[in-house]
């Protein structure tokens, strides 16, 4: 399985951008996003199990970014909007063959190389 990550760059305080993960290989469940802020651990941002297009989200992204998935495009996207300075940090996609414990990070077995997103403001 292999995922690649890209859509991040740089962008003002309030103002948006969507990130693409794009898939090849086997189909696992879920696809996840997390985030690694410079100093701190990586953490859960969403993910979205393809059965059902189910979707979870951290609590601090909830309203402002939504997940979403083109089966037929094997591609999962992540679009952030209202964006603070505090989103500054390398995006990674990562696949999941379950469909529970999604937001911890050893519940991921495959991992994109990352996307740098940096929010000015």
């Amino acid at each position: 399985v292999q995922l690649q990550a890209s859509g991040g760059g740089l962008v003002q305080a309030g103002g948006s951008l969507t990130l693409s993960c794009a898939t090849s290989g086997r189909s696992l469940r879920t696809i996840g996003w997390f985030r690694q802020a410079p100093g701190k651990e990586r953490e859960f941002v969403a993910a979205i199990r393809w059965r059902g297009f189910i979707a979870y989200y951290l609590d601090f992204v909830k309203g402002r970014f939504a997940i979403s998935g083109d089966n037929a495009k094997n591609t999962v996207y992540l679009q952030m909007n209202s964006l603070t300075p505090e989103d500054t940090a390398v995006y990674y996609c990562a696949a999941s063959p379950r469909e529970f414990e999604l937001r911890t990070v050893r519940s991921y077995v495959y991992w994109g190389q990352g996307t740098l997103v940096t929010v000015s403001s």
